[in-house]
C-alpha cells in the first residue's frame, strides 16, 4: 500500500514514518519544501509538494496514493481549520484516496467546547469523512514526549522538577508518540478500526504519580510542580519569544485555555477507555518504561 504522510518531518511524523516503513508500506512525504526530510532519519524518503492551504497541490500530491496518514499543527481559527480539512478532504476525494488516518494530537469532544483548536479538530474530521474515504481519527490525549521538550526537560534534569499545567488531581492517560504511530498503522491494517479511536497510555496518573515514575526511571528524586496554566503559557512564550507576554490566539494562549478547561472538569476528559485500542491489538507503553528509553543527559 502506498501511503502519503503530511507532517512527516515533525516530531509526530517521524515515528509514524518509521512505523509505516517497518510494516512494509511504501511511504511518501507531502511537504511544502523539497528538502523537508533532509534533517530527519529518512533523508532519502520520496517527497512531493503539498500545501494544506492549496487543494490543487494536494490533489497532485495525493495522486497515485492509496492512503493518507497525517497530523496537523494546532489552528486557533476554527474557520481556517475547517478550510484545511475541506482542502484535504476534497483533494483526497479527487485523487481517489481509499483510507485516511488523522492524528488529532489532542482530546476531541463530540460537541463544541469553545476551545478553537479542539473544536477545529471536529470540523477537520467532518470534512475528511465527507471525502468518502474510510476514515479513522486517532485521538491521543497528552504526549509523554512533552516531558522531553525544551519547556519541560531542562527543569526535570537540572532541578528535579516536573512542572506542568495540570491540577494536582487531574488524571491523564499519558501516551507516547511511538504508540500513536502504532495505532495509526493498526488503523490502516484493520478494516474494522473505529471512526474515532481515543488513545492513552495504560495508567491514568496524577502529577505526583508521574513524578514517582520519572524518579524510578532516572534513579533520583523528581517532584511535581503544578503550574497555573497562565504561568505555563508565559514561561513557554518567554522561552521561545523572549517575552512573557502571551499574545491572544497564539499557541501559548491556546495551551493555557486547554488546561484551564481540563482542570475545571469534574471528571477528567484525559482518562481514556482502553478497550477500543485493545481490540486493535495495541499494547500501550507504561510511562516508566518510556522514560527509561529517553536520553536524560
Amino acid at each position: 500500500m502506498r501511503v502519503l504522510v503530511l507532517g512527516a518531518s515533525a516530531d509526530q511524523g517521524v515515528p509514524l514514518v518509521r512505523a509505516l516503513l517497518a510494516a512494509g508500506y511504501e511511504v511518501t512525504a507531502g511537504a511544502r519544501r523539497a528538502d523537508a526530510m533532509a534533517a530527519t532519519p529518512f533523508p532519502g524518503l520520496p517527497t512531493v509538494h503539498a500545501d494544506i492551504g492549496d487543494s490543487t497541490s494536494l490533489t497532485a500530491a495525493f495522486s497515485g496514493q492509496d492512503a493518507l496518514a497525517f497530523h496537523l499543527p494546532f489552528e486557533f481559527d476554527r474557520a481556517r481549520a475547517a478550510a484545511y480539512g475541506q482542502a484535504i478532504g476534497s483533494a483526497a476525494k479527487a485523487a481517489g484516496i481509499r483510507d485516511i488516518v488523522f492524528n488529532t494530537a489532542c482530546f476531541v469532544a463530540d460537541h463544541d467546547l469553545g476551545l478553537s483548536a479542539h473544536d477545529g479538530r471536529r470540523y477537520i474530521e467532518a470534512a475528511l469523512q465527507a471525502s468518502g474515504a474510510r476514515c479513522c481519527f486517532v485521538e491521543p490525549v497528552v504526549f509523554m514526549d512533552n516531558m522531553i521538550r525544551v519547556w519541560s526537560k531542562p527543569s526535570i534534569v537540572q532541578r528535579g522538577i516536573f512542572a506542568y499545567p495540570a491540577a494536582p488531581g487531574l488524571r491523564i492517560n499519558w501516551v507516547c508518540l511511538d504508540d500513536v504511530a502504532a495505532a495509526m498503522v493498526a488503523a490502516l491494517e484493520r478494516p474494522g478500526a473505529p471512526l474515532h479511536l481515543p488513545l492513552g497510555g495504560p495508567e491514568a496518573l496524577v502529577g505526583d504519580e508521574v513524578a514517582e515514575r520519572l524518579s524510578e526511571a532516572l534513579g533520583r528524586p523528581i517532584r511535581f510542580l503544578s503550574l497555573a496554566p497562565d504561568e505555563f503559557a508565559a514561561r513557554m512564550s518567554e522561552l521561545v519569544t523572549g517575552s512573557r507576554a502571551v499574545q491572544p490566539h497564539s499557541i501559548y494562549d491556546g495551551m493555557a485555555k486547554f488546561y484551564r478547561w481540563y482542570n475545571d472538569q469534574p471528571v477528567s476528559p484525559l482518562v481514556v477507555d482502553p478497550a477500543p485500542a485493545a481490540r486493535l491489538g495495541l499494547t500501550p507503553t507504561p510511562l516508566v518504561e518510556w522514560a527509561r528509553r529517553q536520553d536524560w543527559a
